[in-house]
């Protein structure tokens, strides 16, 4: 049996639009041009047909795998809770520093860190979940060990 994915509403949203776009844009694409680079003759040393079967394995091989993971998804709700979980937007503050961070805690399938948005498996979130507003966890990374403090989950 696959492993449980969890992922947000927006989540399962956006896996469900990638796995069109990939079965209604990009295979038809590829098969244009498959058929193209047929028409250039000699398959063996045809670099615009190797081209497009290593772009058609890539896709396929990406259908599946949404395809497992919308599946075997799992939604995530968010809830109002004193505590920190999946779904929360969580303000911590870096204790040493005093600097402060928001971050999303979603699944690993949604993780974005250039959009603060970390997996519930990473190091912080590990260290957070369960926590309440005001207290301070200590963060086990792979830089060494700090300590931040939960501000704000909404």
């Amino acid at each position: 049996m696959a492993k449980e994915v969890l992922v947000t509403e927006q989540g399962l949203i956006d896996l469900k639009n990638e796995l069109n776009n990939l079965k209604t844009v990009k295979r038809p694409e590829i098969l244009e041009a498959l058929k193209e680079a047929r028409a250039l003759g000699d398959l063996s040393e045809n670099a615009e047909y190797d081209a497009a079967r290593n772009d058609q394995a890539v896709t396929e091989a990406r259908i599946k795998e949404l395809e497992v993971m919308i599946d075997n998804a799992k939604v995530i709700k968010e809830k109002k809770s004193d505590r920190v979980g999946l779904g929360n937007k969580v303000t911590i503050e870096y204790v040493d520093s005093k600097e402060t961070d928001i971050y999303y805690i979603v699944g690993s399938t949604e993780s974005d860190p250039f959009a603060n948005k970390i997996s519930n498996e990473s190091p912080i979130a590990q260290a957070i979940i369960g926590k309440k507003k005001d207290d301070v966890v200590t963060v086990a990374s792979p830089n060494g060990e700090y300590k931040v403090k939960i501000i704000e989950i909404a």
